[in-house]
């Protein structure tokens, strides 16, 4: 069983940064596909960024597209998302996935962290 903790999340000014990690149980992480995905109030769920099995593949929604940064640590078995330059209508709640068989389905889900930013 694939066990995800999100942390980082937090209050911050427009235009400020933070860094949301996802620690991940197990020992083989290496072998999962991280994928970020974020839901506003009233809003369906919607992708931010994903990062391939090996860190070399990333991929991004055109909203956030030049202000993330998706990365990876294979050795401690976490996920990072740095943002920059937050917009308010980035505020959301903040979640990892973990693609396991490669389909695109993330079958594991972290809890979620609230990232607010403010006007």
């Amino acid at each position: 069983q694939v066990q995800l903790v999100e942390s980082g999340g937090g209050l911050v000014q427009a235009g400020g940064s933070l860094r949301l990690s996802c620690a991940a149980s197990g020992r083989t992480f290496s072998s999962y596909i991280m994928g970020w995905f974020r839901q506003a109030p009233g809003k369906e769920r919607e992708f931010v960024a994903r990062i391939s099995r090996g860190g070399g593949g990333r991929s991004y929604s055109d909203s956030v597209k030049g202000r993330f940064t998706v990365s990876r640590d294979n050795v401690k078995n976490t996920a990072y998302l740095q943002m920059n330059s937050l917009k308010p209508e980035d505020t959301a709640i903040y979640y990892c996935a973990a693609d396991v068989t490669g389909r695109d389905e993330y079958e594991h889900w972290g809890q979620g962290t609230q990232v607010t930013v403010s006007s």
